[in-house]
Order: C-alpha cells, then sequence, then structure tokens
C-alpha cells in the first residue's frame, strides 16, 4: 500500500476515535454513544499482538476497535488489550474489522470473557497511586492509599473502569485551570464526567450548583460513589449525553471528553453558556486546535487561552 494511502487512513482513523496513547493505562472511549448501554459488569478481553508494529498501528487498532464498541485499552508491549462489554461483543463483526484493516497491519488476537472484578483492587495494583496537582493544592487518593500527603483539597476517588483519577494530562490540566478559577456560587457543568473528580474539586472550592453528566454507565455509578466518599450530596448526577442540556444554564462548563464529541456537542454547550461564562475543553492534541478554535467561533465563543502538557491541550473559552 502507498504510504500516502496509509498516511490517509491513519489521519482518518485517529481523528474518528481520538486515542490516549499512554503504555499501560486504561483509557475510556466516549466514542459511539448509542452503544454504550451497559447492565452488567462482564466484559470481553480481546488480546492483539501487532507483527509488524512501527509504533503508530495500535493507535489505528484501537481507533477502528472503538468504532465496533471496545471502549478501553490497555497498550502493551507487542500489542493491545481491548474491553468492552460481554452484551456488545459480535465476534462476527470482530472479523470483519480485522479483513477492513490496512493490508499491512498484521494483527493476531484472541478473546475471553472476564466476569465481574473488583475495579478498585485492580487500580491498587496495577494503576492508581497519589498525585498532587497545583503546588500542594490537590492530592487525589483511594481509600486503600494510606500515606497521603497534606493538600488545600483532599479528593477521594476509588475509581471503576472509567478515565479520570487525575493521572492523564488532559485532567491534570482542567484541575490545574480549576484550581486558579474563582466558581464560589457559581453553576457548573462536568460533561463527560468519569470518576466525578472535576465535579468534586468545583464543590469543594464552592461552585452551585453542580451537574455532573456521562454517558458511561461505570462512569455514572463510580461518580455517584465518589460524590458519597467526599460527601458531596448536592452534586446532580445524570447517565446521558448532551441531549440532557436543554434549557439548562451554567456559569461555568468542563468538558474533559475528545475532539470529535467537542466538536459535535460544542453548539449543545454554547447554547447553555451563561453569558461571560467560561468553557474549559480537553481531550484533544495541540494539532487539534483549529478545529476546535474554528466550531468556538461559529459558536459564539471567545478565546481566553490554552494550557498543553505532553501535547495534550486544555482551552479556556469564553462567551460574550
Amino acid at each position: 500500500m502507498p504510504i500516502s494511502i496509509l498516511l490517509s487512513k491513519f489521519v482518518y482513523f485517529l481523528y474518528q476515535g481520538k486515542v490516549k496513547p499512554n503504555a499501560l493505562i486504561i483509557i475510556r472511549f466516549t466514542c459511539d454513544l448509542t452503544k454504550i448501554n451497559q447492565t452488567g459488569m462482564d466484559y470481553i478481553e480481546l488480546t492483539l499482538s501487532l507483527n509488524n508494529s512501527r509504533g503508530f498501528e495500535s493507535d489505528i487498532v484501537s481507533a477502528t476497535l472503538a468504532e465496533i464498541g471496545f471502549e478501553s485499552f490497555i497498550y502493551t508491549n507487542d500489542g493491545v488489550k481491548a474491553y468492552c462489554a460481554a452484551s456488545l461483543f459480535d465476534e462476527k463483526e470482530l472479523k470483519n474489522w480485522k479483513e477492513s484493516l490496512p493490508c499491512d497491519i498484521d494483527v493476531e488476537y484472541t478473546f475471553e470473557l472476564i466476569k465481574e472484578k473488583n475495579w478498585n483492587e485492580e487500580w491498587e495494583k496495577h494503576y492508581f497511586s497519589p498525585i498532587i496537582i497545583g503546588d500542594n493544592c490537590v492530592v487525589i487518593h483511594s481509600s486503600f492509599h494510606t500515606d497521603i500527603p497534606k493538600a488545600t483539597y483532599d479528593i477521594l476517588i476509588d475509581p471503576k473502569m472509567s478515565f479520570g483519577t487525575g493521572h492523564h494530562e488532559t485532567t491534570s490540566l482542567i484541575i490545574g485551570e480549576l484550581i486558579k478559577m474563582e466558581v464560589a456560587g457559581k453553576s457548573l457543568l462536568d460533561m463527560g464526567c468519569g470518576t466525578g473528580v472535576l465535579a468534586i474539586l468545583a464543590d469543594m472550592k464552592g461552585a452551585k450548583p453542580i451537574t455532573a453528566i456521562d454517558i458511561d454507565e461505570w462512569a455514572y455509578e463510580n461518580t455517584l460513589e465518589n460524590i458519597r466518599l467526599n460527601g458531596c450530596p448536592d452534586i446532580k448526577t445524570f447517565k446521558g449525553g448532551a441531549e440532557l442540556l436543554a434549557g439548562q444554564k451554567f456559569d461555568i462548563i468542563l468538558a474533559n471528553i475528545n475532539r470529535n464529541i467537542l466538536l459535535t456537542d460544542m453548539k449543545h454547550y454554547a447554547a447553555c453558556l451563561s453569558t461571560g461564562g467560561m468553557l474549559l475543553m480537553s481531550g484533544f492534541y495541540k494539532t487539534d486546535m483549529p478545529a476546535i478554535e474554528s466550531e468556538a467561533n461559529e459558536n459564539g465563543l471567545t478565546f481566553v487561552k490554552f494550557e498543553e502538557k505532553n501535547n495534550w491541550v486544555t482551552t479556556v473559552y469564553e462567551k460574550r
């Protein structure tokens, strides 16, 4: 296959579903909103070996698997582990997926049913360690941690299989901006709330009322649990997408999702943002900023600033 075609396919796939390619970190995708309707915790673990990997095949594989219902990924030394709800798995669809890959990507896979797990235990063993953000301002840790550093805001997060513990650049970038903002007494929306960490921090800083929304069943349930753990009963949490925003108004909107969802739903965010309100968006790369900027301008939003970390970006816009 000519390199120009391969590169075109790579760009297309990558832009169809943004990948957060941090090795050995579970990543939550929000790609096909109509497919996320999980009622149980059983899932399929798909183990893929990339026999001719040159560095970017994992991104293509993950992005295209996201289109057929896989939503969490672990990057390994020789490939990818991918996960989807058992109720969404279709072996025939998986075979069709493999046949549709560019011909020079050689993939072998196996899969197995994984019954419900104690995800707090899994994160304790493999992924989640306490972190501090913003000069000892915010510490994020779980109930299994014992040696906790002192910080202004102490946030307790027991994560399920969802994104948003604060370790990823996009979450820490928005937390850094939220720390600096005056939010007391302001209405706030945490869109794509994940574990609920941003909504919880906003509550600790005095924002009210606060609404947290996520399309993912696990994220929704995990946010409810973490709200209880942190004693933030006033945060209103809903499962769904931008269709829930009609008729609402917010002074501040936080949206840490991905490029495609942001571009699709920005009009809804702008419509429910109060005059003088601020929209913080993350979940995309610096190279995506022109597309984000164009859509923001189309919806009457004025660019204020951006912050970058390892090529990931958080942007701030104001509705004037």
